[in-house]
């Protein structure tokens, strides 16, 4: 139980099959040219044949996917804090280390981040995921690790060295059986204000023969998170969605975020389905999301933050379409 309130950490000790753990690295240097995505995990089949660990290298700007596999044994977590090693790669919450030779790409990285700025973690609400955290056997689970963070470093793919030093990252994570058969996706840390921060996750959640849709989403702005989810009270009171473009409106008693995204192209990436990484999404790191933040108030509405986050990772998986009906049963009223 206690690596509930420790979400970074390895999650999946005794799991057998249908099972997959991974996190979520990303790096944008400082003059926003390059844009890198790095994703260690493991996926545990029915079939034990195709069970193994890997490490993912997205690069943004050339839209290229480098997808490296190990047996599981290269897989070694620690059981008290996270750290985890996938071959001669390791990755913790204040550094990353590639060194990849796959005999078609050679990969290798330096990087040390900090001062990580997760989301908060408190008894009754263990991270992103708040009371959800304690109900066993969920389809997927969440953390948001680092909202932003200071990158010293570089990653070099053959022979091609990127220098990270300067730059920003963002790091998370998901565990579980499958990731959902829809959801969206989106995050950002490149705002004109410094310290502002945004990630949001829309999804389907099987829950007793039937699904709701659930959401989440975290605006750190002046050393603060501000929380809109399923579980805190708020609601989705707009979503239009076409290939290109979400707009959002989330709200409860005391504030409203309003959401513009546009979505470019991405790269294909796999994603586990019973824990294999059979099911495939694209994955956009150069789109750009407008975010409002509005507080309440008897005489109207308060501008508390505008802005337009750069460099954004952004996705739209599934039947869309099912998440906007799965709002309503949830609520009991139908989004705009």
């Amino acid at each position: 139980m206690s690596s509930i309130w420790k979400p970074e950490i390895f999650q999946g000790r005794g799991r057998k099959r249908e099972y997959f753990e991974g996190w979520y690295f990303k790096s944008v240097d400082r003059d926003e040219r390059s844009a890198f995505a790095v994703i260690p995990g493991i996926s545990i089949s029915r079939d034990a044949g195709k069970s193994h660990a890997f490490v993912m290298v997205v690069d943004a700007r050339k839209r290229k996917l480098h997808y490296a596999k190990y047996p599981l044994e290269e897989f070694r977590a620690d059981r008290k804090r996270f750290e985890i090693t996938i071959g001669k790669n390791l990755f913790s919450l204040d550094r990353m280390a590639l060194d990849i030779d796959d005999g078609s790409h050679r990969i290798r990285a330096a990087e040390s981040f900090g001062p990580i700025r997760p989301w908060p973690v408190t008894i009754l609400s263990p991270g992103t995921m708040g009371w959800y955290a304690f109900v066993p056997l969920m389809e997927c689970y969440h953390a948001t690790l680092s909202f932003d963070h200071a990158i010293e470093g570089f990653i070099e793919i053959d022979g091609v060295t990127t220098d990270f030093s300067g730059g920003k990252g963002y790091l998370e994570k998901d565990w579980g059986r499958s990731m959902p058969s829809s959801w969206i996706w989106m995050q950002t840390n490149h705002f004109d204000t410094a310290g502002v921060s945004l990630f949001g996750s829309v999804a389907k959640i099987p829950w007793g023969g039937s699904f709701f849709t659930g959401f989440i989403f975290g605006l750190l702005l002046d050393g603060k998170v501000h929380r809109f989810a399923t579980y805190s009270g708020a609601r989705v009171d707009r979503l239009e969605l076409s290939d290109r473009r979400i707009e959002l409106t989330v709200e409860d008693s005391r504030f409203r975020l309003e959401i513009s995204a546009d979505r470019t192209e991405g790269v294909d990436l796999p994603a586990p389905a019973l824990g294999e990484m059979t099911a495939k999404v694209n994955e956009s790191l150069r789109s750009r999301i407008r975010v409002g933040l509005y507080g309440k108030s008897r005489s109207g509405l308060e501008t508390l933050f505008e802005g337009e986050g750069r460099n954004a990772g952004l996705e739209f998986v599934g039947d869309i379409g099912e998440l906007i009906r799965g709002l309503g049963a949830k609520s009991g009223r139908k989004p705009r």
